[in-house]
């Protein structure tokens, strides 16, 4: 009994430091990264990249625009700080902001679903302008069900910026390993008895599952919020102005997929469900390092920042872009090499066919260039906000936006008027499909990513990183490791390449586990190979994960955060 005590006390746990709590995160998430896996599997398999697919992802578009205009109150990227502000200096006041941020939410929320209701035959026009009649009805009918998604994921955004605070990291793992299972049961349980509905009511129980599962560490914190009549405006006011930047930008990215998705849908069948299930497992490696270690070290850098510890803030910054470079540059080159077999092996089976493998392998190609840039968003744009900078990510935000939005546009046609498609075609080994300007899309949406990071890197150096912050020596160390990095990766493409040459011969690709033993051993030569270029150039960030590998981190006391403790 006792074991099984600490086992549930586990998952209420304080993580201080950084490296700690993001390793976790990342290990805890893989369950997640798993069902999600098997949901597109099953997604996947049961209809295939055509209508029912491309219907069912354009369905999300709405609720979650919704979900983020509603993000003013509950991003926690703007919450956390306010919240850590008040704790500091009384108890009492940090509840009696939190019941108003959550009354004020229920009433937004409220306002904005039931709008969109009256709006959605126009809004259903806008969104799948080449659907027909039959399939924008369909395209209504789920969007009706998916509207109460945003009610719980926001009320569940909530709830974890207060759990984030006190760094209670496992269960806030946790919520999306339920959401998954409830997306998985519409497509298993509810889907066989309620057809397409059901599909959309999987993931409403996904979203509840969600926000109920953190309550009992709420409770336990003492922080159950309470519908209150005495809304701080004040505060509100102060966490409106803090938030509404970053509002805005998440809603210009909501935007970027509307305006995607309504091309995809003039496109051939199938199309939206090929961006949308290359971009889902492209996801997995941003989730698993780019979002665990910017999750895990903004509460660190707001509590810097606050104390005025300007040399420790960047400190925090660089070990975590370090170590985001460290596991998605190998990442993205594995994907890159061998996208065919993961799209086979995850996608693979059922209604999902050859030509459908391929689209779908090619867009993972395309998307994985970015996953770096994806991950240095997700940090960086915390990074200004705990910095105070709140404008700065919105415009560059906005430019990035527009630059996909405008490429999404111009360079389908660049591409026929310029017969750059056959190039696009044979580079990708898709010179026998006809259809493949989905790809480009892909394509425009991955460069996005890379000019948003890239100026998010220069304008944080330029605001945070003085030349007396930052030492030469330390610069040429971090580009020096970089280097490291990317001969590393760069040795495993070229060994995973050569790998998948070798035992082509040897292992029947036509069956799932001849395919597994082909990609699994070329793809753990590439990894050997990069293992040793790390070992032998004694690269830091291999020591260091090797070092808190070996001292058993789940077992070890929490200590107060130091910065220059971190890997």
């Amino acid at each position: 009994m006792r074991r099984i005590f600490n086992f549930f006390n586990l998952f209420h746990k304080e993580l201080s430091g950084v490296h700690q709590a993001a390793l976790l995160l990342a290990f805890s998430g893989i369950a997640s990264k798993i069902l999600a896996l098997l949901r597109d599997r099953l997604l996947a398999s049961s209809f295939g990249a055509g209508r029912t697919l491309d219907i069912y992802y354009a369905a999300f578009r709405l609720p979650d625009f919704l979900y983020n205009l509603s993000l003013f109150a509950v991003a926690s990227t703007a919450l956390i700080p306010i919240f850590l502000e008040k704790f500091s200096k009384e108890e009492k006041k940090a509840k009696e902001f939190f019941n108003s941020v959550f009354t004020l939410f229920l009433l937004v929320i409220a306002g904005l679903v039931v709008v969109s209701f009256f709006f959605l035959p126009f809004l259903t026009d806008l969104l799948g302008p080449g659907f027909s009649l039959e399939e924008k009805a369909k395209l209504s009918g789920l969007t009706k069900i998916l509207l109460l998604s945003p009610l719980f994921l926001g009320l569940s955004s909530l709830v974890s910026s207060v759990i984030q605070s006190f760094r209670r990291f496992f269960i806030y793992a946790l919520s999306p390993i339920l959401y998954n299972l409830g997306i998985i049961s519409g497509v298993v349980i509810f889907y066989p008895w309620l057809g397409e509905r059901g599909l959309a009511w999987g993931v409403v129980l996904g979203a509840l599952l969600h926000f109920l599962v953190q309550l009992p560490s709420l409770w336990k914190l003492g922080f159950l919020p309470r519908p209150t009549f005495k809304i701080l405006f004040s505060e509100i006011k102060k966490l409106f102005s803090f938030s509404l930047p970053r509002t805005i930008g998440l809603t210009i990215n909501q935007l970027v997929l509307w305006v995607i998705t309504a091309l995809a849908s003039i496109l051939a069948s199938g199309s939206i469900a090929i961006f949308n299930l290359s971009y889902n497992l492209q996801s997995i490696p941003v989730a698993l390092v780019g979002l665990s270690y910017s999750v895990a070290a903004f509460p660190g850098l707001s509590r810097l920042f606050l104390k005025n510890q300007r040399k420790e803030f960047l400190s925090y910054v660089y070990i975590a872009t370090r170590h985001i470079v460290f596991w998605s540059l190998p990442i993205s080159v594995l994907f890159i090499v061998l996208r065919a077999h993961i799209v086979r092996l995850v996608l693979g089976a059922g209604a999902f066919s050859w030509v459908d493998t391929r689209l779908t392998a090619a867009g993972l190609a395309i998307f994985s260039v970015s996953v770096i840039s994806q991950g240095f968003i997700l940090l960086f744009v915390r990074a200004f906000y705990a910095g105070g900078k709140t404008l700065r990510p919105l415009l560059i935000n906005l430019i990035s936006g527009v630059f996909i939005i405008l490429a999404s546009f111009l360079l389908p046609f660049l591409v026929k008027e310029f017969g750059w498609g056959n190039f696009l075609g044979r580079v990708l080994r898709l010179s026998d499909i006809s259809e493949i300007t989905i790809l480009i899309l892909v394509l425009a949406f991955s460069s996005g990513s890379i000019l948003n990071a890239f100026l998010l890197w220069i304008y944080f150096k330029k605001d945070f990183a003085s030349p007396a912050e930052v030492p030469p020596k330390a610069g040429r160390r971090r580009d020096g490791a970089f280097f490291q990095m990317f001969l590393a990766s760069l040795t495993m493409g070229i060994l995973a390449y050569l790998g998948l040459r070798m035992f082509n011969n040897i292992f029947d690709n036509r069956t799932f586990l001849g395919l597994l033993a082909q990609g699994g051993l070329a793809g753990l030569m590439g990894m050997a190979g990069w293992f040793f270029v790390l070992k032998i150039m004694k690269n830091s960030e291999l020591e260091e994960i090797l070092s808190a590998l070996k001292r058993k981190f789940w077992k070890t006391p929490v200590v107060a955060s130091e910065p220059e403790q971190l890997p």
